[in-house]
């Protein structure tokens, strides 16, 4: 779903605006009275209910002034305890070891001995599901609470509506970095009626908080006259009182309502917040209808993302009214017909998207940008991202008027013809991205040199030399072209400095001649295709050195010799594509301690011998593709242990290795339904085992039965004996199978 673009828009805001209100508090003076001896007992009490695996609070000792521990500051007059500063401190990587430096255990009530406390933070700790203390709600000089993504779990204490001094709260969130299978804690309300209480409040955060039992929530949150931020994500709320005309919002600027369920129109009332909303964020609702004109009222608006919606009809027109407007993103709707001009008259925009809008057919594009060649816009964007946009026949001539442009995406976009001349000096000042791919533009790219952190220019109709790299590109793809040459005039080329590439893809080009020996400049590298080329020898042994290799594709090219022993190095790979070569010898017995491979495919090529008993340690296994060999022996009575395809439901983060450059998946080609097809966004979703076309002999093993999210099997074609399998009924996900030869 693409939370990860989400959280990308939508933290640096949070975060800065908690930065801001930490900065407005009182911070520790150089010398102050000791701390109230009463206070510093009931701390010692709330620390020793406490799990803290990494000491954070070991500075909490009954021989030290409590105003001078870790987390704790007083007033610098009177030295009583003001603020207590205990979100876990590891939480700027979002890494899966910043759990031990969580505090656990018990929110111990010795707090409300803390008579002037205004300032609570436990966020990104892990209280294991445990229920939010009701007795915060009696701390009534609290002014600040923090409790996110904490691991509370349960009902919401509706005795928080207690707190009339509060400003800013902060509930919910879950650790998107887990790979648990564990679900994370949840909170709950069963009404919010104790939030119109809070007359102070600010400030609300609730982070995949469950409302949907509050079907009034707009109504009660309004009645808060001081709100400025409303942010609720992930919060299953499926009503925005769309009927409602009026609302109390007088000092509202941040409304960040996204990833619910509101299955309507934008709400009337949303157009009366004309005098103070500056940000709108209403992405991935999914919401309805068309964008209405009345939008252009909300004048202030200087960020609107609309994006993740079912919005249809024309973008409207009085956008251009929006002044302010810095931040536009209206992509990933049903958005149709011809641009308006007034958007492009925006003289502050910064950011543009309006990618995938599109009619039903996923393939059309419906949204035309016309304007005439000479064209100057008077915005200077630094972000434009229009995919599936129609701006061709002709190349955009008006993008190289943005001297300040650090992502362009133009993808899909109906261009046609050759690559004006001024393109690629251009583009080489473009720090971040460019996208071209899936066009038809021509030209010959020999002596272009490349300078983006990423590069889209696949699937269009480049021709000559592969282009020169600057070593700070990071991402690759000009696959689907016609370039040619020597691969190893590429792979040898002098850098300026140390390569950073990650992601590499040539494939359907027509590249030739053998791998070189250049492999050590490339120690970065953790996804590579260079399938359906014309490439030929052996496979150099100096490969196997890129030891974060996540994704290897050689396919249909021809490569001869054996597997090297070498590759064994290679624990990382995920994906190892052999198919379509001259391959010979034995599977290597030491393909088991590849023991992270996911998808396994040496088909077509000239393998003899046994299948290896070991391959049955790759327990992660989706995909074994050993058809069109010459394979010989027993097929082993072991493949039961690939645990993956035994299970009917996988957690989606063991596929990590499919995924590259910005969430994209990798692909693979697969024989299936009788024929080749390419499985790319869904190949994680594949359960597979090909024997087909060998020499195996013996009758086929009963614990195959047992893999039971297995989806394709393919035993044919080979001198198998016996009874087909009598429990195949068992594998219920089974949707082809052929097991003798037709």
């Amino acid at each position: 779903m693409e939370i990860p673009k989400a959280l990308m828009m939508v933290f640096p805001l949070f975060w800065f605006l908690f930065s801001t209100i930490s900065s407005t508090l009182p911070t520790q003076a150089n010398t102050f009275p000791p701390c109230n001896e009463t206070e510093k007992h009931a701390l010692l009490r709330f620390k020793h209910a406490f799990y803290d695996p990494r000491n954070r609070l070991s500075s909490w000792s009954a021989h030290e002034d409590c105003c001078e521990w870790n987390g704790v500051r007083c007033h610098n007059i009177t030295g009583r305890v003001i603020e207590l500063h205990l979100g876990n401190p590891c939480i700027s990587n979002f890494e899966i070891s910043c759990q031990e430096f969580a505090l656990g255990g018990k929110v111990c009530p010795a707090l409300l001995q803390l008579e002037f406390l205004n300032y609570l933070e436990l966020s990104y700790n892990d209280f294991g599901g445990a229920p939010i203390p009701s007795f915060l709600g009696s701390i009534r000089s609290l002014t600040f609470l923090d409790l996110y993504d904490a691991s509370f779990g349960g009902l919401i204490p509706p005795q928080l509506g207690n707190l009339s001094n509060l400003h800013y709260l902060f509930l919910g969130g879950s650790d998107y970095s887990s790979n648990s299978e564990k679900e994370p804690p949840s909170l709950y309300v069963e009404n919010l009626h104790w939030i119109s209480h809070l007359s102070s409040l600010e400030d609300l955060f609730m982070f995949q908080v469950d409302l949907h039992k509050e079907v009034h929530w707009v109504e009660l949150t309004s009645m808060l006259s001081s709100l400025s931020m409303l942010f609720l994500f992930d919060c299953k709320l499926d009503n925005m009182s769309p009927s409602l005309k009026y609302v109390n919002f007088t000092s509202l600027t941040f409304l960040y309502v996204v990833w619910n369920r509101f299955i309507h129109e934008i709400p009337n009332w949303l157009f009366n917040l004309n005098t103070s909303l500056l940000y709108l964020n209403l992405w991935g609702n999914p919401m309805i209808g068309q964008i209405p004109e009345c939008l252009g009222q909300l004048k202030h608006l200087e960020s609107l993302l609309l994006d993740f919606n079912s919005f249809d009809g024309p973008i409207p027109s009085s956008l251009g009214n929006l002044s302010s407007l810095s931040f536009l993103d209206l992509s990933r709707n049903r958005l149709n017909g011809t641009l308006p001009s007034s958007p492009w008259l925006l003289p502050n925009l910064v950011y543009l998207e309006i990618r995938n809008n599109s009619l039903v057919d996923m393939s059309s594009t419906s949204l035309i940008f016309k304007v005439k060649p000479n064209w100057v816009p008077p915005f200077q964007l630094e972000y434009l991202y229009m995919s599936s946009c129609h701006l061709g026949p002709d190349f955009p001539t008006w993008i190289r008027t943005q001297t300040s442009l650090l992502y362009l995406d133009i993808s899909n976009s109906g261009i046609i013809g050759l690559a004006p001349t001024w393109l690629w000096k251009w583009a080489s000042r473009l720090n971040e991205l460019i996208d071209l791919s899936n066009n038809q533009i021509s030209g010959n790219l020999s002596g272009v040199w490349l300078n983006n952190t990423m590069v889209h220019l696949n699937s269009n109709f480049f021709i000559g030399l592969l282009p020169a790299l600057s070593s700070n590109v990071i991402v690759l793809n000009m696959a689907n072209n016609s370039l040619s040459g020597l691969i190893s005039q590429f792979l040898c080329q002098k850098l300026n400095g140390t390569s950073k590439l990650e992601t590499l893809d040539l494939s359907n080009n027509d590249l030739s001649g053998q791998l070189p020996q250049c492999w050590n400049s490339w120690s970065s590298l953790t996804h590579l295709n260079l399938g359906n080329n014309n490439l030929s020898g052996k496979i150099p042994d100096s490969l196997s050195s890129v030891f974060s290799l996540e994704a290897l594709h050689l396919r249909n090219n021809g490569f001869s010799g054996s597997i090297l022993s070498s590759f064994r190095n290679c624990t990382s790979l995920g994906l190892l594509d052999l198919s379509d070569n001259q391959l010979l010898g034995n599977i290597p017995d030491w393909i088991g301690e590849l023991t992270a491979l996911i998808a396994l495919s040496l088909r077509s090529n000239k393998f003899i011998g046994e299948i290896p008993l070991q391959i049955c340690q790759l327990s992660s296994l989706i995909v074994l593709d050993l058809a069109d060999n010459d394979l010989s022996g027993f097929i082993p009575k072991c493949l039961n242990n690939f645990s993956l395809m035994a299970a009917i439901r996988t957690p989606d983060g063991l596929f990590t290795a499919l995924q590259y450059s910005n969430y994209e998946m990798e692909s693979l080609m697969l024989m299936t339904v009788g024929r080749e097809l390419e499985y790319k966004g869904i190949l994680k979703y594949v359960r597979m085992i090909d024997l087909s076309s060998n020499n195996l002999s013996g009758s086929i093993p009963t614990e195959l039965s047992q893999l039971a999210g297995l989806r394709f099997l393919n035993l044919s074609r080979n001198h198998l004996r016996g009874l087909i399998l009598e429990k195949i009924g068992r594998m219920t996900s089974l949707l082809y199978y052929l097991l003798i030869s037709p």
